[in-house]
């Protein structure tokens, strides 16, 4: 699956959304990408896992690691492709946090799988949360990556590019229209 087919399927679910949207970042954008709609179909939600975790074949992958809610699925399945295990961390009290029994050791070489990106920060605070546990960070893998030149300093893969225009709240144009505003973001969500 190439960067066209991905960008085709995102636009033929209505996953990539055009319109004012308000982003987790608390930018302003003319797009959004609600990757949801296209997971929330297993025989895709595999195919995309499968092509992530490709991209890491050979990482010696010890564990899968994504921010709840929105990594979950994929997650999953690229854990499922690589045939090592998934699981997530949570928001709490600000921070992100494993929670629910799960535990990663410091032995271990840790894959973060989201979504998608825009600013980094999600992924920078999984990121943060393995190296406090003292484990590695194998990369970082994402379907959508709507981001400016972020890294973090490992490997990161992205499906499909998503090129858009961006604001700061104050000078967005779409406000001053009077275009009314979505907030689909979960991170603002969460705090």
């Amino acid at each position: 699956m190439n960067e066209a087919e991905v960008g085709e399927l995102l636009e033929e679910h209505g996953a990539l959304q055009r319109g004012h949207f308000k982003l987790s970042s608390g930018r302003h954008s003319d797009v959004f990408v609600q990757t949801a709609l296209v997971l929330c179909y297993p025989g895709i939600a595999e195919r995309l896992g499968h092509e992530l975790g490709e991209r890491f074949a050979g990482a010696d992958v010890s564990v899968v690691l994504s921010p709840a809610v929105a990594g979950l699925v994929i997650g999953h399945e690229v854990a499922r492709h690589l045939n090592v295990r998934h699981v997530f961390c949570e928001r709490a009290d600000g921070r992100m946090r494993l929670r629910r029994g799960f535990s990663i050791g410091g032995d271990e070489n840790v894959l973060v799988v989201d979504n998608a990106m825009t600013d980094g920060a999600s992924k920078q605070e999984v990121i943060d949360l393995v190296k406090e546990i003292g484990a590695d960070v194998a990369g970082v893998a994402i379907i959508a990556d709507r981001s400016k030149d972020v890294s973090f300093g490992v490997p990161l893969q992205s499906l499909v590019r998503i090129e858009t225009t961006e604001w700061d709240a104050g000078d967005c144009p779409l406000c001053r229209e009077g275009l009314p505003i979505d907030a689909p973001g979960s991170r603002h969500l969460a705090r």
